[in-house]
């Protein structure tokens, strides 16, 4: 049997953990719509990430934008808007408020151990572990080629949303509020690099792991790279005697590698 619409039609589309309301309209169909204009998240999705995030937004447009990846919004027709503004503000204020954080909690640690202790900390492997425990991946808006590649749990897109939550709740609530969030979800990282011998490079954590082995050879090679020159996105695997021990990615190579030693060391520690 045919359904003809004649106007727009309220549909509810059930999706992983949510609801989703979509405008359908005659003629467009269901997949040209904008977040924006269109399409919310539930009031009990919205209660449920907010309950997850310990913070209850005044504008919900600044959480649903922080969820929408790019991928999302180059298949809208109406190009809703995507979280990469958002993520651009996110990463100085997580760098921000991590910073502070070590400066005050560690007085006697030097100027180039702050620093390796926050790039181990606010790195992509490190955010998109914190965004696993959230569950985030559940509530993004994902194209249709992100969701079947297994976009949901990309280190980069997790890495990426966490980045574009901090950043909305810093213009929703101020940087106080944002603070409270990247420490309540971060600070036990920022102890567990401080504790572990002072060492918050991966690579050089590998190496120590393994060098007790004799013959054991660690290379590291650039598998992949895409996206255009001032946004690439690199792929980096880490082998141990020709055996593939980690796979991680970066926007930088050196990032990348250092992703796939930490994949490898997760390997040593469950």
């Amino acid at each position: 049997m045919a359904l003809f619409l004649s106007g727009p039609v309220i549909l509810l589309i059930k999706a992983p953990l949510k609801f989703i309301i979509i405008l359908y309209n005659h003629g467009q169909g269901c997949d040209n719509f904008s977040m924006s204009g269109y399409m919310q998240h539930s009031s009990e999705l919205l209660d449920s990430l907010y309950s997850k995030i310990g913070y209850e937004f005044k504008d919900s447009n600044l959480i649903s934008t922080a969820l929408t990846h790019s991928s999302y919004s180059n298949e809208s027709k109406t190009k809703a808007a995507c979280n990469e503004r958002l993520e651009f503000l996110g990463d100085s204020v997580l760098s921000l408020a991590v910073s502070e954080y070590v400066y005050k909690t560690y007085p006697d640690l030097p100027e180039g151990d702050l620093t390796k202790l926050r790039a181990g900390v606010v790195s992509e492997a490190s955010l998109a572990k914190v965004a696993r425990d959230l569950d985030l991946g559940e509530f993004l808006l994902l194209g249709k080629g992100e969701q079947i590649t297994g976009g949901r749990d990309r280190d980069s897109i997790l890495a990426d949303a966490m980045e574009a939550i901090i950043g909305a709740i810093y213009l929703d609530g101020g940087f106080e509020k944002a603070k409270d969030f990247v420490l309540k979800q971060l600070k036990s990282a920022i102890e567990h690099h401080y504790m572990n011998n002072g060492h918050w490079d991966s690579k050089t954590q590998l190496q120590e792991l393994l060098q007790s082995k004799a013959g054991t050879e660690i290379t590291y090679e650039i598998i992949d790279e895409k996206g255009p020159d001032h946004n690439k996105l690199y792929t980096a695997q880490v082998s141990s005697n020709g055996k593939v021990m980690g796979i991680g990615t970066g926007k930088s190579k050196k990032e990348a590698e250092q992703n796939a030693a930490y994949k490898a060391l997760q390997k040593f520690t469950k």
